[in-house]
């Protein structure tokens, strides 16, 4: 006879643990991490390896000062999972103390402040990012040139880079780095230049950024894993990619040289990050089905329209931050009707006839 575990009476399916499903994210970025050490190196595991170590040391700290105990609070996978989302969108030697500073903002700030896991308005991670990347621009875009187009450090470079600031021998930082795709597409776009020429540029592949695609790819294989095993909704994704697609296309089709084809849109950038991973977010998203789906084609719109009218090159991170404080409101106007409730708006009382 079959059986399957499941919780007290009406016997329902027994509920997954914060633990097991942090555990089932982290699994399922392993295929992203992967590809970002085989085109950028292994500098993104040093940055991960920090952004934990800073992470963990945050959230003990703060569950001190509370004065709550440790466990579970350490051993749900949490803080493990706000970092290594914080690192993926790090420039893999980016300076030591930016993950320092950005798990400050996303473990202190944006997480315990607000009263500790299950209370934040805001995703953590995506805290931690934005003030990094608005409080130094110029470490937040050393990114470096890709496998092929570049030399990728070693780990011993990686890290005397990332601890010692120094570059790599017989290196300096002008040679190291290059512009992101997204960055390349703004610069030359604002050049005058046709998008058939800006493709040209041999940091473009043949959807999105040389490797970048690969990377976007690793990670919509790992956010798959996710919706089958219903570890998140697959409301959010579908709208925030379905939106991009259907937002971007007839502007394509009007004029390909000015506006780029969807796909690009989709495999540049953290946009299958955000979509998968951080969008889905349980507590700082939205919770009706409805909701869901607005909530991610409300982040695809304000992704556009930053990529297209904003001071940065990619607008995931403010666009996931803008609908954090939406999420509310939209439950609140989303909400299914209760079984048995009336769905009628409330007779209006007639007057009394006077006497």
């Amino acid at each position: 006879m079959r059986t399957f575990d499941t919780g007290p009476a009406p016997h329902l399916p027994a509920r997954r643990s914060v633990q097991t499903m942090m555990g089932w994210v982290l699994l399922a970025l392993v295929p992203g991490v992967v590809a970002h050490v085989v085109f950028f190196g292994p500098g993104i595991l040093v940055q991960i390896a920090l952004a934990a170590g800073f992470a963990v040391g945050f959230e003990a700290m703060m569950l001190k000062l509370k004065g709550t105990g440790l466990q579970p609070f350490m051993s749900d996978l949490s803080a493990p999972v706000t970092a290594v989302l914080f690192a993926l969108c790090l420039p893999p030697l980016a300076p030591w103390w930016v993950a320092l500073v950005g798990m400050a903002a996303a473990i202190v700030f944006a997480k315990h402040l607000y009263g500790g896991l299950g209370h934040n308005l805001f995703n953590p991670a995506m805290v931690g990012y934005a003030v990094v990347l608005v409080s130094f621009p110029r470490e937040m875009t050393q990114w470096l040139a890709p496998a092929g187009l570049g030399e990728v450090p070693g780990l011993l470079d990686s890290l005397r880079a990332i601890l010692a600031g120094q570059p790599p021998l017989g290196m300096d930082w002008d040679a190291l780095t290059r512009a992101t795709p997204l960055d390349t597409l703004r610069t030359l776009a604002i050049g005058g230049e046709t998008l058939l020429e800006i493709r040209n540029d041999p940091v473009f592949g043949r959807f999105g950024g040389h490797g970048w695609e690969w990377i976007a790819a690793a990670y919509a294989l790992g956010g798959v894993v996710l919706l089958a095993r219903r570890i998140i909704p697959w409301q959010v994704p579908v709208a925030t990619l379905g939106t991009v697609v259907l937002l971007s296309f007839p502007f394509w089709a009007w004029d390909p040289d000015v506006h780029p084809f969807p796909l690009q849109h989709v495999m540049s950038g953290g946009l299958v990050l955000a979509a998968f991973f951080i969008a889905t977010d349980p507590v700082s998203g939205c919770t009706t089905p409805r909701g869901r789906l607005l909530f991610g084609a409300g982040v695809a719109v304000v992704t556009l329209a930053v990529r297209r009218w904003g001071a940065y090159p990619d607008g995931v991170v403010f666009a996931v931050l803008l609908m954090n404080c939406l999420a509310p409101w939209i439950d609140r106007h989303t909400r299914p009707r209760i079984y048995g409730e009336d769905s009628s708006p409330p007779a209006t009382p007639r007057p009394e006839a006077p006497r």
